[in-house]
């Protein structure tokens, strides 16, 4: 080795930092936690990994930190505030939405699957509170709500949102045209409605309607 040289030791190459895994949420999950989600509901039970309360805010997850949410027959739980005594305070069913809508990242899916208004499950369960239909996520667009005059309800989220049904096993096999119009005229036809909502950007603040 010649003077002044010094011998280089070979540095072994840092392993490529592994990407964190999507963070994807089972809403009120119970003891029936999707493969591949997070577990989260008011019971420490068997597959939930984190215990907290729907209906308390913050949940314990960042804004736009969620890549999924898989919610099965939770919503129509939601009690409803009784109006002479809510203290202007803001209804269960927004404040859920505004939270889902909060950790959700922009573009990113969350599936609601209830009981179908038209259908004896939304109602068999005593412990039922509300009856979940197409229009009902309509509230959970800010562009309808501006639409409709709806500025002041106290919800704040932004919802793109697709459906569609389970059919009852009378009616599963029935052909599209049947099923559609028993859709419309039937009570029991379809036994549980799936939505799912997308999330969308709030739209630019609104310029005040100028006073005639």
């Amino acid at each position: 080795m010649k003077r002044g040289l010094r011998a280089r030791r070979r540095r072994k190459p840092r392993p490529a930092p592994t990407a964190a895994a999507p963070l994807k949420l089972d809403l009120a999950c119970g003891q029936s936690k999707q493969t591949g989600f997070t577990g989260v509901d008011i019971a420490a039970v068997a597959g939930v990994d984190v215990v907290h309360d729907l209906l308390i805010t913050p949940w314990p997850f960042a804004d736009e930190s969620v890549e999924e949410i898989f919610c099965s027959h939770f919503i129509e739980h939601i009690p409803m505030p009784c109006a002479a005594c809510s203290n202007g305070q803001q209804d269960p069913f927004f404040l859920f939405f505004d939270e889902l809508w909060r950790v959700l990242k922009v573009g990113s899916k969350a599936l609601m699957i209830a009981p179908y208004y038209k259908s004896a499950r939304a109602w068999q369960d005593p412990t039922h509170r509300r009856a979940i239909n197409e229009w009902t996520f309509l509230y959970m667009n800010e562009e309808w709500r501006r639409q409709n005059r709806l500025d002041h309800y106290k919800v704040r989220a932004n919802f793109n949102f697709s459906y569609g049904y389970s059919f009852s096993p009378d009616w599963a096999a029935r052909a599209e045209e049947a099923r559609g119009f028993a859709l419309r005229h039937y009570m029991d036809v379809v036994m549980d409605i799936h939505t799912t909502l997308e999330k969308i950007p709030l739209l630019p603040t609104a310029a005040p309607t100028p006073e005639p």
